[in-house]
């Protein structure tokens, strides 16, 4: 009888921490994802070089971010597409690009 009351307490210890385990994972990913939150908002519109203030140029139909501080142009995913960076025409729209901000 000893016996099976050692393996049932065994049983609900294993459970017992399994849960615990689970749980302490969960708040590790919330405290994670809080983490990137807000890191997001202390560097949202931030030069990535200076940390200075980014601010937003049109430059053909698409918004640039351009930190006037120390001359970092930030391009987002897919501008250079937009704006129509081929191989062969890119030497001509990165001296358009450097024309308007110098």
């Amino acid at each position: 009888m000893a016996e099976k009351v050692s393996n049932e307490e065994e049983y609900f210890a294993r459970e017992n921490a399994e849960k615990l385990r689970k749980l302490a994972l969960e708040r590790s990913r919330e405290l994670a994802q809080a983490q990137k939150e807000e890191m997001k908002q202390l560097h949202w519109m931030r030069c990535p070089k200076c940390g200075m203030e980014l601010q937003t140029i049109q430059f053909r139909g698409v918004d640039i971010d351009r930190c006037f501080s120390c001359g970092v142009t930030v391009f987002d995913a897919g501008e250079l597409e937009k704006i129509g960076v081929t191989e062969e025409r890119s030497g001509a729209v990165m001296k358009s690009i450097l024309g308007i901000f110098r």
